[in-house]
């Protein structure tokens, strides 16, 4: 292959991997924000949850910020026809967005009254975000088709992305907190576990039947004995990660940070899954890497940013979890 040719192949790496990332970070702090406890009583549990996602959560938005430049920048024709068919979703999308940075300061200055309602703020502009994302996902693999069948497959999509958020926001509470809280969260993982594993059997049965590229792919002997790998280890991952917080939490602590990792682990293996199903193409069904492509000269004009900021990215990411690794403390403001 030519330089040319390599090129989109690079962007779009660095786009799937700024959305994995995005998924898994700010996934984590999207679902603490929906397992909020909205009882007058349960005050000083949600004010470890907040204090959990901390010093975390705006900057994991980063990652959602450099995957919609990179789409912007590297594939302006793909993100013009995506952005049409999903414009009202990804508006909604954003005003969640909002919702949760407001509410995420403002519960820190209001009146102890009004404490609460910023925190069903915080709460609905978390599923809301969540639910438009599902959607949007729903609707990508779905190629935009917009008969019934096409929005109750997005509707899914929609819950069952909000499952797998608290799915990895519940396992991040159990490696971050400890007491009754930790004891809810192991609850809370399992329920949400469950249900983001009758998500993922829906899509993995719906995508095939509704792309018969995608069948083909997934179905093509001799591919087909490597490929199945993945839902396979991806349900043994499941069912191990249930056992085990069935016996959670367990005497000093052990393997609390397990259920985190094995959920990350999951969400690689899904976005796995749906990168093989449809590289090249960026829009399925009509519109390949190479066809939406800015101008080469463009392209190598921004891998030369790409390869100072990306890293840059990970770097301060990686520093901020190195230093608040301990559990969650009391949530001050200052």
């Amino acid at each position: 292959m030519t330089y040319a040719q390599w090129l989109p192949i690079i962007f779009i790496g660095l786009m799937g991997l700024a959305v994995l990332i995005y998924a898994i970070l700010d996934g984590y702090d999207l679902g603490v924000g929906i397992l909020l406890p909205m009882q007058s009583r349960d005050e000083a549990q949600r004010d470890t949850m907040i204090a959990s996602i901390g010093p975390f959560w705006d900057a994991n938005e980063t990652w959602l910020v450099l995957a919609v430049g990179i789409l912007l920048i590297a594939f302006p024709e793909a993100h013009s026809m995506i952005l049409m068919h999903l414009y009202i979703p990804a508006a909604l999308m954003l005003i969640g967005l909002i919702m949760r940075g407001v509410a995420f300061d403002f519960r820190a200055k209001a009146a102890v009254d009004l404490k609460l309602t910023w925190d069903r703020t915080f709460k609905a502009g978390s599923l809301l975000t969540t639910l438009t994302q599902g959607y949007m996902l729903g609707q990508y693999v779905m190629g935009f088709d917009s008969h019934w069948n096409a929005l109750l497959f997005s509707c899914l999509s929609a819950l069952g992305v909000t499952a797998a958020y608290s799915y990895v926001g519940a396992a991040w509470l159990v490696m971050k907190t400890e007491g009754e809280l930790q004891r809810r969260a192991v609850r809370w993982a399992r329920r949400a576990g469950r249900a983001t594993f009758l998500g993922v059997v829906a899509v993995s049965m719906v995508n095939p039947l509704v792309n018969p590229g995608v069948f083909d792919r997934w179905f093509t002997y001799p591919l087909v004995m490597f490929v199945l790998l993945i839902p396979t280890v991806c349900f043994a991952i499941f069912v191990f990660n249930d056992r085990l917080l069935k016996r959670m939490p367990k005497e000093n602590d052990r393997h609390c940070r397990v259920p985190f990792f094995l959920t990350v682990a999951i969400f690689m293996l899904c976005f796995s899954g749906l990168a093989f199903s449809f590289f090249p193409e960026i829009v399925p069904g009509k519109l390949d890497i190479w066809e939406a492509a800015s101008a080469t000269e463009s392209l190598t004009f921004i891998l030369v940013g790409a390869v100072i900021v990306v890293p840059l990215i990970i770097a301060y990411t990686a520093l901020a979890y190195r230093v608040f690794l301990g559990k969650a403390t009391a949530l001050k403001y200052h």
